[in-house]
């Protein structure tokens, strides 16, 4: 999550959305905690040797009809969970601490540990599909990385690919099974058709490759900022620039939704000279992928938050980030607030937009991470100091009622 307040920025006239804001009162959502795991080295805890060092915890959870995968890098394990937290099965390298401490168990259980040969660490990225295949961003050894042939890319991330059950186990790269691996991995996703798309960072933005069901490579998109729509009705007098933060595909159509945020900068009026940047506002563009075109984009309002000093009041504009879409179009939007998260949905073929809150005791929580389900189901696995709990949040049922409504 973007932490740092941006400098107050010019605000430009914005799209539809920006009306429909006017009055709206931001309503809270209750979590739901569904269960909780200890911190140790055993099958059913997760492993982590210093909360404090924060950089270095490699998580992600990803949720499938109710179903839970949690990727402990450390550990070098998968854990999938029902609801109450029962272990279902459990994924791990043979060259990890809990393969020598299955090992030595008196009672392993073979039909839920399967245990994975490739050598590989897990960063922290999981999804997972209708069939339940489990598809984790590895980090490959040093020896088998590779360079471009300029030396400004390395590639040294894969997909691996097995089975809920343990009888197919095999990894990805940018051709599909086996082929070479990709730059820095951003994120994965799956879609309704069971198809996987990688997210990955070039130094001119961000490559998507986007695989058929069987694993093979079926579009390869650059997503540049060379090729990025510029701001409409610039002030020519100022210089603006443009970041692509994410690009996230559509779960039902072959399409991405790339969201753009654009900044100018700024001029101290005394001297005249640079002295900072102003935040503009951010757009999410749909991009059709077998025509290759930038469709109409949708104006995402920031989050604002007002400080007080001085008899003065300094209101900052926030971008949000862009969390993911849903199988009936909604467009999810976070942001870290002092007292939680702050979520913006938007269904752009409704003109539609809602806004809720929901709390987070940030002081208790070391690392969070979370992921949006193709139904609209926000999940979150928070790491506190004495235990991590597993939530959720019910915004499909939110927005269920809403459109009966």
């Amino acid at each position: 999550m973007r932490k740092t307040l941006l400098a107050a920025g010019l605000i430009l006239s914005g799209l539809f959305f920006t009306s429909c804001l006017g009055n709206e009162t931001v309503q809270s959502i209750s979590e739901t905690e569904l269960f909780s795991l200890p911190y140790g080295s055993f099958e059913e805890q997760l492993s982590i040797s210093d909360l404090n060092d924060v950089g270095n915890v490699r998580f992600g959870i990803a949720m499938q009809d109710g179903f839970f995968y949690i990727v402990n890098g450390e550990s070098k394990k998968i854990l999938e969970l029902n609801s109450y937290g029962d272990l279902l099965t459990l994924f791990y390298n043979e060259d990890s601490q809990t393969a020598r401490l299955l090992e030595n168990s008196n009672k392993p259980d073979k039909s839920i540990h399967h245990e994975i040969s490739y050598p590989f660490d897990y960063p922290g990225m999981v999804a997972v599909d209708s069939n339940k295949n489990v598809y984790t961003v590895c980090s490959i050894p040093w020896d088998r990385q590779e360079k471009s042939d300029d030396g400004t890319t390395l590639y040294s991330h894969t997909v691996l690919r097995f089975a809920r059950d343990g009888s197919a186990v095999d990894y990805i790269g940018q051709q599909g099974p086996g082929g070479t691996p990709f730059p820095y991995i951003k994120n994965i996703y799956t879609t309704s058709k069971d198809e996987l798309v990688v997210v990955a960072s070039s130094s001119d933005g961000l490559l998507v490759y986007w695989f058929a069901s069987d694993g093979f490579l079926k579009y390869m998109i650059p997503v540049t900022t060379r090729d990025a729509p510029s701001v409409k009705g610039k002030d020519e007098t100022t210089d603006t620039f443009l970041t692509i933060q994410n690009v996230v595909p559509d779960p039902v159509s072959y399409r991405l939704y790339v969201q753009i945020d654009y900044y100018s900068t700024y001029i101290d009026e005394d001297s005249k000279v640079q002295s900072g940047i102003n935040y503009i506002q951010t757009l999410l563009y749909p991009l059709n992928i077998e025509s290759g075109t930038y469709e109409e984009p949708v104006s995402v309002p920031p989050y604002e938050e007002s400080v007080v000093s001085d008899y003065s009041k300094l209101t900052y504009r926030i971008p949000y980030d862009f969390l993911g879409v849903t199988k009936n179009g909604w467009k999810f939007f976070i942001v870290k607030t002092e007292d939680g998260f702050n979520i913006e949905m938007i269904q752009s073929e409704s003109q539609k937009i809602l806004r809720r809150h929901f709390k987070a005791n940030h002081s208790n929580i070391v690392f969070d991470t979370m992921c949006l389900s193709q139904d609209g189901i926000l999940t979150a696995l928070y790491l506190e100091k004495e235990r991590a709990r597993i939530v959720w949040y019910r915004t499909d049922n939110l927005i269920d009622a809403i459109l009966k409504n």
